[in-house]
C-alpha cells in the first residue's frame, strides 16, 4: 500500500503513515528486550552487563548502515515526490552498490577491531568472554541488517510502510522462539541469544527481499544499471551526513557506556536494563519522526513548503504530547518496569536503574522534540545541521558526564543526557525560522 503524503489531511496522513513505522520499531525493540530478559533472568548479572554493552556497540556500528540507508530514503522520496521513477530507480541502483559494500567491509573490520574495541569500551575482565562469545556471533548479521533497512527505506519512500512492519513481525516471533530454544532448550548462553538475533534478521532480509520482487513496478532495469555520478553525489551528500550524525550519536552514547563500565557490573546492569526501557518507551517518537522525514521530504520535492510548516506544528503537538505521557509513566513505574529484566531480590541494582529512570526519563519530550528536528533538516536536504546538533547534543553530554562523574558519580552522568538534549534543540529551533 502506497501513500500520497503531499495530499490531504496532515495530521490523519501523518498518523496513519508512522503507525507501521511505530509498531515496526516496537518489535525492533521487543526482540532486542527478549534477548535482555532472556539473558537476565535465565544466565545472570554478568551476563546480563555483556549483552548490554554488545548493544550499545551494534548499536554503533549499524548505525552507519541505517543512516547511509535512511539518508539515501530522502533522496527516493524527494525524486518520488517529483514525479520521476525512473531517476528514482538509477538511484536506487547507485544507492544499494555503494551501501552493500560500505556493509561488507564493515563486517570485516568489526571482527579484526574486536579486541580494541572491547578495550576501548573497557569491559570488566569478568564480562569479556561473554561479549566476545556473543559479538562473534552478532557480527554475522550486519548484512541482514542492511539488506533489510535499503528495502524497508525505499518502500518507504514511495509512502508503503505496511509491508516492512510484516516482516519485522515475522522475525519478532522468530526471535522469540530461538531464543528460548537456544538459551533455554539447548543451553547455548549469551552466543545462543545472539544466534537468535542473526537469524531474525536474517527471516526480515529475506521476507522484505521476497515482497520487493513480487513489485514489478518498482524493479530498475537495464536502464537505470548505470553508475550516475550527479545522482551519486546528491545520494552521498544526505546518505552519509545523515550516517555521520547516527554514528556520531551513538559514539557518544558508546563513550557513556564505557563511562558506566567504570563503575562496575551491578551499575552494567541497571544501565542495560535502563536503556532498553528507554529505547521502548521513546521509540514510537523517533519512528514518528522518521515518518516525518519523508512527510518533508515529500513535500518539498512536490514544491510545497507551506504544508512542510504546517506539518510541524502538527508533529510536535502529536509528538511532545505523547512524550510526556510516557514521561509519567516510566516515573511512577521505574521499579516494576526493571524487574522485567533484573531479578527483584537484586536490590542494589534496582535503586541504580530505578534513580537513573527518573532522572532522564522525565525528559523524553526533549528528545521527542530533537528527533523532530533531525528529521525536518533530513527531509529537507540539509543532513548537515543534524550532524551539528548531533554533536552539541552527545557533545555536550560527554562533557558533562566525564567532567563531574568523578565528584557526583552516575548522577552526573543521568542528568548530562537530558541537558544535551534540550540546548541542542534550542539550536536546532533558531536555526528552523531561516530553513523554513
Amino acid at each position: 500500500m502506497q501513500r500520497d503524503l503531499t495530499q490531504g489531511p496532515i495530521r490523519r496522513g501523518l498518523i496513519l503513515f508512522s503507525l507501521p513505522l511505530i509498531a515496526g520499531n516496537l518489535l525492533q525493540q521487543l526482540y532486542n528486550i527478549v534477548d535482555t530478559w532472556v539473558v537476565g533472568r535465565f544466565l545472570g548479572n554478568v551476563a546480563l552487563a555483556a549483552v548490554g554493552s554488545a548493544f550499545s556497540l551494534m548499536v554503533l556500528l549499524t548505525s552507519l548502515l541505517l543512516g547511509l540507508c535512511m539518508g539515501s530514503g530522502v533522496v527516493f522520496s524527494q525524486l518520488h515526490g517529483e514525479g520521476r521513477p525512473d531517476r528514482m530507480k538509477t538511484a536506487v541502483v547507485n544507492a544499494f552498490v555503494m551501501i552493500a559494500l560500505i556493509a561488507l567491509l564493515l563486517t570485516v573490520l568489526s571482527y579484526v577491531a574486536l579486541p580494541a574495541l572491547l578495550l576501548l569500551m573497557r569491559i570488566p575482565t569478568e564480562v569479556v568472554p561473554d561479549i566476545t562469545a556473543y559479538l562473534r556471533v552478532v557480527f554475522a548479521g550486519i548484512p541482514f541488517v542492511f539488506l533489510y533497512n535499503f528495502l524497508a527505506a525505499m518502500l518507504r519512500s514511495v509512502g508503503n510502510s505496511l509491508a516492512p512492519l510484516l516482516f519485522l513481525l515475522l522475525s519478532t516471533l522468530a526471535n522469540i522462539a530461538l531464543d528460548l530454544l537456544f538459551v533455554l532448550g539447548l543451553h547455548a548462553g549469551v552466543a545462543g541469544a545472539a544466534a537468535a538475533t542473526v537469524l531474525a534478521q536474517a527471516l526480515s532480509a529475506l521476507g522484505i527481499l521476497l515482497c520487493f520482487l513480487r513489485m514489478p513496478a518498482l524493479h530498475p532495469g537495464r536502464a537505470h544499471m548505470h553508475r550516475d555520478g550527479a545522482l551519486l553525489a546528491r545520494i552521498a551528500s544526505v546518505s552519509v551526513l545523515t550516517s555521520v550524525q547516527q554514528s556520531i550519536m551513538n559514539f557518544g552514547i558508546l563513550m557513556i557506556q564505557s563511562l558506566v563500565n567504570s563503575f562496575g557490573v551491578a551499575t552494567m546492569a541497571a544501565f542495560a536494563a535502563g536503556v532498553k526501557i528507554d529505547a521502548f518507551a521513546y521509540s514510537p517518537a523517533q519512528d514518528f519522526a522518521n515518518g516525518f522525514a519523508t512527510f518533508v521530504a515529500q513535500n518539498a520535492g512536490a514544491g510545497k513548503p507551506e504544508r512542510v510548516r504546517r506539518g510541524l506544528r502538527e508533529a510536535c503537538v502529536l509528538s511532545l504530547s505523547f512524550c510526556l505521557l510516557v514521561s509519567a509513566l516510566v516515573f511512577l513505574f521505574a521499579r516494576p518496569l526493571l524487574t522485567l529484566f533484573i531479578d527483584p531480590g537484586e536490590a542494589e541494582i534496582l535503586a541504580i536503574g530505578a534513580r537513573y529512570l527518573r532522572m532522564e526519563g522525565v525528559f523524553y519530550v526533549g528528545i521527542g522534540m530533537l528527533f523532530l528536528l533531525y528529521a525536518t533538516y533530513r527531509g529537507l536536504e540539509r543532513a548537515g545541521m543534524s550532524v551539528v546538533l548531533t554533536v552539541i547534543s552527545l557533545g555536550l553530554r560527554v562533557l558533562i558526564a566525564y567532567a563531574f562523574a568523578l565528584r557526583f558519580g552516575v548522577t552526573a552522568i543521568w542528568l548530562a543526557i537530558p541537558i544535551g538534549w534540550f540546548v541542542a534543540d534550542a539550536v536546532g529551533l533558531l536555526g528552523l525560522r531561516r530553513a523554513l
